[in-house]
């Protein structure tokens, strides 16, 4: 009987010599048996093998697939250089603008003198200060909606936020309405608090009413939670149109919005669907993109008669905004602090996305000029987790598409760019190793 271990050990030189490229995909076991004249259970053990040493990986439907090699001698410069550079981290999505820090420490300075410091020491509601209210209502106002500092609520961060509105709209077995693809965040939210999410189609000008209609008479849904300014992972925002037939169809199920608005800082004047039906609409928004992520405020804006409700799903979630953070988020509004950070941020956006374009011209990358994240369609034969793997073995995180999907049988072979948190130069490196890796993948038969 042939020894399976030896057999995986040729394969896995065969990986590392680069003769089994990343993206690969092996043989069916039983043709694989056939060709080294083996029985199909060893065959099995074999590839079972390669798995636990994480060289391949099995994808249900389609084969199995090499993770991950060294490149081979014609891989290119980028390729060769990325062996020895700093990793870069294209999941994380954090944007800095220059002098933040400076600017940032100047507003707080202020708040460290022994008499502010005990004020802002103190336990916050989730209603905030009248001073935090105010701040924000003026801060998330956008054409055509400006809301009233009474349906103001804060939590830690957005995060908080999109739990405390989606625990008081949906019961433990309750259904919510999501995008197919969505904030991966969502989906442990939802696992945590017993949600089930259901995936919505869309189309080029975002969720298809018809989508969210016939999910509703399937079985009733609860609430819907959507992104439709430069949504993440695809960059699409949603046309006022689209908003508009949204927000009726909203009205007429009486079925309530979690509006998720964390990245519409960056797209400018845009009208939140929250102004075509503000009697259901839930916003959420946040500091950690604004201004910095280790210090930062949830936002919430809620119906007005729904803020208890709300408030006390922050309460019980232990969610509540610290009074230090609530402090200096209404100074950093009132001096203009923010103002000038979102400037500095597009800015920013832009020109990492002429980066990304740049990078990856001739691939599928679908993205929006101002935002800090790129959608990658992957080119055949890649799959999603074979090229982050491959990724990674360059020292290059990025995250895969089947993240987002929120149905686990529809996963596409897709990675999300974040371009925000590495700096320019290790970005434009890493999209061109990227690039690279794609391109060898190509020559694979």
């Amino acid at each position: 009987m042939h020894d399976y271990r030896r057999i995986a050990d040729r394969l896995a030189d065969d990986i590392a010599a680069g003769r089994l490229k990343p993206g690969e995909r092996l043989p069916p076991q039983r043709v694989f048996a056939r060709r080294r004249g083996i029985a199909g259970s060893t065959a099995g053990r074999v590839y079972g093998e390669l798995v636990r040493r994480g060289l391949v990986v099995g994808e249900v439907g389609r084969g199995t697939f090499v993770r991950a090699g060294p490149a081979g001698p014609g891989a290119g410069r980028a390729l060769t250089e990325a062996a020895t550079a700093a990793p870069v981290n294209l999941e994380l999505n954090y944007p800095s603008a220059p002098g933040q820090s400076e600017l940032l420490a100047a507003t707080l300075a202020p708040l460290v003198r022994p008499d502010v410091l005990t004020e802002a020491l103190r336990p916050a509601a989730a209603t905030g200060t009248a001073a935090a209210r105010e701040a924000a209502a003026a801060l998330l106002a956008g054409p055509g909606w400006r809301p009233a500092p009474g349906q103001l609520l804060f939590a830690g961060n957005a995060r908080q936020a999109i739990a405390a509105a989606l625990a008081s709209l949906v019961r433990p077995g309750g259904r919510a309405g999501v995008e197919a693809l969505t904030y991966p965040v969502v989906k442990e939210i939802a696992a945590r608090l017993g949600i089930t999410l259901v995936p919505l189609a869309s189309d080029e000008d975002g969720v298809r009413p018809q989508s969210v209609a016939a999910a509703h008479r399937t079985a009733p849904l609860s609430a819907l939670y959507l992104q439709p300014t430069l949504h993440n992972p695809t960059s699409l925002t949603t046309g006022e149109r689209r908003k508009r037939e949204l927000a009726a169809l909203a009205v007429d199920l009486d079925l309530p919005v979690v509006e998720d608005r964390i990245w519409s800082f960056l797209a400018g004047p845009v009208t939140p669907l929250a102004a075509y039906a503000p009697a259901l609409t839930h916003v959420v928004d946040g500091l950690s993109k604004r201004v910095a992520p280790g210090l930062t405020v949830g936002f919430l804006v809620v119906p007005p008669h729904r803020v208890d409700a709300v408030a006390a799903a922050v309460r019980s979630g232990g969610w509540s905004a610290g009074r230090f953070a609530l402090e200096a988020a209404v100074r950093w509004a009132a001096d203009g602090t923010v103002e000038r950070l979102v400037a500095a941020k597009r800015a920013d956006a832009a020109r990492r996305q002429r980066i990304l374009q740049e990078e990856l011209r001739g691939f599928s990358v679908r993205s929006d000029p101002r935002a800090y994240h790129g959608w990658w369609e992957l080119p055949a034969p890649w799959r999603a987790d074979t090229f982050t793997a491959a990724a990674a073995a360059h020292g290059i995180a990025v995250t895969p598409g089947p993240a987002f999907a929120v149905d686990p049988h529809r996963t596409p072979d897709a990675v999300r760019l974040g371009l925000a948190s590495a700096a320019v130069p290790d970005l434009e490196r890493a999209l061109r190793t990227l690039a690279g890796v794609a391109r060898q993948g190509r020559t694979v038969r």
